[in-house]
């Protein structure tokens, strides 16, 4: 039963997925209980300051996390720097160049459909109440960001990233929407000695997983409740990563199932929903 249950939590974390220079897939469905989403980082330098790939048939949204870069989608190129994010429709070829240093966390997911290649820039965002916005109350205070949402268009792909205030729950009332689409969270931006709890459950008495979580790690949520803690005195923040199971119809931010017993109240996502 040990190794069992070791293997099912061996689906839904992978570890400092943030080690290696150049573009590394981490998640992809081949390896993964994702049906639709995939994961990398590319983290360029002055030793690797280039990298190029095509999406094939994956849209594909970029986040930069620090650093500056230039990414060319078949030979035009847009500067990137810290939170702005580009999304890149499938069947494009990319390049991507820094002079002096980048991290970029890179999703993507399946879609038959073609959508405009769009920027998004963190100045933009942080002007729209709908798109960052502070959430929850005490005990469970935090800051959202969304950067691939409802502002752009896409077929499956929602993207953006959360940071709690220090001892904050996020995800909170606990709430799960397996129906519509499938989740990871990226953990980032979190320095030592930092580190938060995440759990994964559909019932609280035998949870697929409760685990300690650092910078770097990745936790997939392919069903169940997904509330994680940051410790005293030091804050998580975190990307999540969401891909809708129908193309279109099911790419919607927080539409979901609060978990029995906690749904006294609002969800706490209702000012990401479109209008």
């Amino acid at each position: 039963m040990a190794t069992q249950d070791q293997a099912a939590v061996e689906k839904l974390i992978f570890r400092k997925t943030n080690g290696q220079t150049g573009r590394h897939t981490a998640i992809t469905p081949g390896n993964s209980s994702m049906r639709h989403l995939a994961y990398g980082r590319i983290i360029l330098n002055a030793l690797k300051p280039t990298e190029s790939f095509s999406t094939g048939e994956r849209e594909t949204g970029l986040i930069c996390l620090s650093g500056q870069a230039v990414v060319a989608v078949d030979g035009k190129d847009r500067d990137l720097g810290k939170y702005d994010a580009i999304y890149i429709p499938r069947d494009s070829s990319v390049a991507i160049t820094t002079k002096t240093s980048v991290d970029i966390a890179e999703f993507s997911a399946d879609v038959a459909n073609r959508y405009p290649l769009q920027i998004v820039r963190d100045a933009e965002i942080a002007k729209d109440p709908g798109l960052k916005f502070t959430t929850g109350g005490p005990g469970c205070t935090r800051h959202l960001h969304m950067v691939l949402a409802k502002n752009i268009e896409a077929g499956r792909l929602i993207a953006g990233f959360t940071e709690a205030d220090p001892g904050n729950w996020t995800s909170w009332p606990p709430h799960e929407h397996a129906a519509m689409l499938e989740e990871m969270y990226v953990y980032f931006n979190m320095p030592a000695p930092s580190y938060g709890i995440q759990l994964v459950y559909n019932n609280t008495e035998y949870p697929e997983l409760v685990t300690v979580v650092r910078d770097g790690d990745a936790v997939l949520m392919p069903s169940g409740y997904h509330p994680n803690v940051s410790v005293p005195g030091h804050r998580i923040c975190f990307l999540w990563a969401m891909a809708a199971h129908r193309e279109i119809a099911d790419r919607q931010f927080g539409v979901v199932n609060v978990q029995p017993g906690f749904n006294q109240g609002a969800s706490g996502l209702e000012a990401g929903r479109k209008n």
